[in-house]
């Protein structure tokens, strides 16, 4: 049964930036895209990279590795190599507690 999961504070992650964060054994990119925060798994579709130490462009993160490039809100790849979309989770924020549903 899914549950929600404090993994950080709101005001660890910077406006429009990206922090990582481990629950449960995974690693999640926490991303503040325009004051709201979204969670997708940390490790890239294509090959594995951290999304957490790529750069949010507009809407989308890219990854550093090989440069694909996916929806921040949907995890939707929007520029290839990867073909396959990101892992997202619900996030709920109660004041400056961020809390995703593991």
């Amino acid at each position: 049964m899914a549950k929600f999961v404090q993994v950080a504070k709101k005001s660890q992650v910077p406006e429009n930036g990206v922090i990582v964060v481990r629950v449960e054994g995974r690693s999640l990119a926490l991303i503040n895209l325009h004051g709201e925060i979204y969670a997708l798994d940390d490790n890239c579709p294509h090959e594995g990279g951290p999304l957490s130490d790529g750069q949010v462009v507009g809407d989308e993160i890219e990854c550093p590795w090989h440069a694909s490039r996916f929806d921040v809100r949907t995890g939707g790849v929007t520029l290839d190599p990867a073909a396959a979309d990101a892992a997202t989770y619900k996030v709920r924020v109660s004041g400056d507690a961020v809390e995703v549903e593991i």
